[in-house]
């Protein structure tokens, strides 16, 4: 029987090997960020297909492939003719002529193994069990939830980022005056929205470890913590920010001392 695990490690590992190719071609890794969302879509289509056919559910690849080509297509449309990501500026600098092998083992290996592993839940997915329809629809409604906190927060700092009077400020309307990343909060409920309707197709419950990752990797490492450094020296008026409004959780934002 075909290994789902085994067949979706080599699809990720060939996208991000021509993924590297095309980065060192035109000078530019940011592209890797365009297509972080497709490789979910590639790896649970390509889950599906691998089942058997009276136990397929469009579903799991239904709201995966709407997140995917959601955060894709937006993270293209951002970054469309900018020059690349000073994360990735500043690695070619230190590195300089053996940025092409750092950037392999850091950036493209390193991003498709976590691919990989958040997207546990859905590679090891099964037939829909027929009871607890209950947990089925926590797991949309917090996927729902997630979506939702994702694409507005990104549309309301899009549009206040696109007022050049507001270069410097710091966006605390919309969904951003109850929480600082409205975007990470988002993408931490779609993953554990995923799970939840993981477990309805018999996912097993060792594929925790998917979202566990994706929400470390949010709260302490390439999401809330790298970002917050920067944004902290560019901008002075981030301190204010950050004593009234939580970090991650959507709260009421705190007075503001005088």
């Amino acid at each position: 029987m075909t290994n789902p695990l085994l067949i979706n490690a080599v699809v990720v590992t060939l996208l991000m090997l021509t993924l590297w190719i095309g980065s060192i071609l035109c000078r530019n890794a940011s592209i890797v960020d365009a297509f972080w969302g497709l490789g979910f879509v590639l790896v649970v289509w390509t889950t599906f297909w691998m089942k058997d056919p009276l136990q397929r559910s469009l579903l799991l690849p239904g709201l995966t492939t709407i997140w995917g080509l959601r955060l894709s297509l937006f993270l293209a449309w951002r970054n469309w003719g900018l020059p690349e990501d000073f994360r990735y500026r500043s690695m070619r600098d230190k590195h300089g002529s053996r940025f092409w092998l750092v950037s392999l083992l850091t950036v493209f290996v390193l991003q498709g193994l976590v691919m990989w592993i958040v997207s546990l839940p859905l590679q090891t997915s099964g037939p829909m069990a027929e009871e607890n329809n209950g947990l089925l629809l926590v797991g949309v409604l917090l996927w729902l939830i997630g979506i939702l906190f994702e694409a507005v927060g990104d549309w309301q700092l899009a549009r206040f980022r696109s007022v050049a009077t507001n270069r410097g400020s710091v966006l605390d309307r919309g969904l951003w005056r109850y929480t600082r990343h409205p975007n990470y909060f988002g993408d931490f409920c779609v993953w554990w929205g995923l799970f939840i309707v993981s477990q309805q197709h018999c996912a097993p419950l060792w594929s925790v470890v998917g979202p566990i990752v994706m929400s470390m990797l949010l709260l302490k490492f390439s999401g809330v913590a790298l970002l917050e450094k920067s944004l902290k020296k560019a901008k002075p008026d981030y301190a204010a920010y950050v004593a009234s409004t939580n970090a991650f959780f959507p709260w009421p934002p705190r007075k503001r001392s005088s």
